[in-house]
């Protein structure tokens, strides 16, 4: 499934990288803690985070994570939205907690196993 369909059905708003919400995701991670993520996020993942300041733009291009999605509402700051558009990073937002966020996502990736 896309970045796009992702964002389409879970509602999320694009506020970086629109051109490259064509990429496939695999999977989703989240976590708050920068060095979690680094230590376990996995290639192609939707990062599920609050975190709003430019170092998780560093952390999702280390470890090549399709996109972040932020959560409850927060926003990013100019120099996060600088850093993401040059680095080519998708940054989504939602009001939605990480709970909900990470369940609808669940859901979506992992429809068929469920229903199995």
């Amino acid at each position: 499934m896309t970045i796009a369909e992702i964002a389409e059905r879970l509602n999320l708003t694009p506020v970086t990288g629109e051109e490259y919400l064509h990429r496939e995701v695999s999977d989703g991670y989240v976590s708050d803690l920068l060095s979690d993520v680094m230590a376990n996020a996995k290639k192609d993942c939707i990062w599920i985070t609050l975190q709003t300041h430019e170092n998780t733009v560093a952390v999702a291009v280390l470890k090549e994570i399709a996109a972040v999605v932020i959560v409850n509402g927060r926003k990013p700051s100019d120099v996060t939205i600088e850093k993401a558009t040059e680095q080519k990073v998708p940054i989504l937002l939602t009001s939605r907690t990480a709970f909900e966020i990470a369940g609808m996502l669940y859901q979506l990736l992992h429809a068929e196993e469920i229903q199995s």
